[in-house]
């Protein structure tokens, strides 16, 4: 059996990979499947394994394409700005704005990692999760430690995204559109 403490670091950066690359680090999913605990795992699990990863990859796409759908924010980051004058600019960003915010509040609920007030003290307790509190600055010493928090951190409390499309559509973030004359 995998040690707890390598399983916690195999899952978190598991999470970093398949949000920002779509995709599970090659040494974890080595190490994975020639564990003894994965080589006397049926053929099903493996397949179920190769499933659930397509699966949070349509879902990544998922949520990118509501963000397109209801913001046009791959549009607005895809596209070269620098022509436009910061007034122009700055009138398309409010509206991106509140149309992304719209959407996070519909299908994604967040929360601070920690409480307390930004630029205000805080005491950073002994059993945290690296994953959550990133020390910075002159970090010297092992937790308890006092600080400043410069920033409170965001975590997902519930995601209530709608069900997925049957079909290739699952890597479409945004169908092509053609007008027809």
């Amino acid at each position: 059996m995998i040690a707890f403490s390598t399983r916690v670091s195999y899952a978190f950066r598991c999470l970093v990979a398949i949000l920002s690359k779509g995709e599970i680090p090659q040494d974890i999913a080595r190490a994975l499947i020639t564990s003894p605990a994965a080589s006397s795992a049926k053929a099903p699990a493996r397949a179920a394994a190769e499933k659930t990863s397509d699966d949070s990859i349509d879902r990544a796409v998922q949520v990118l394409s509501l963000f397109q759908r209801d913001a046009r924010l791959v549009d607005f980051l895809t596209e070269d700005v620098s022509p436009y004058p910061d007034s122009q600019l700055g009138a398309a960003v409010r509206t991106i704005h509140a149309s992304c915010r719209q959407v996070l509040e519909r299908y994604v609920k967040l929360a601070p990692v920690l409480s307390g007030e930004e630029d205000q003290p805080v005491t950073v307790p002994s059993d945290i999760d690296p994953a959550t509190i990133k020390l910075v600055g002159n970090v010297v010493g092992t937790p308890p430690v006092k600080g400043v928090l410069r920033h409170r951190g965001w975590k997902v409390k519930e995601v209530s995204l709608p069900s997925l499309p049957q079909g290739a559509g699952r890597k479409i973030v945004a169908p092509a559109e053609v007008e027809i004359a």
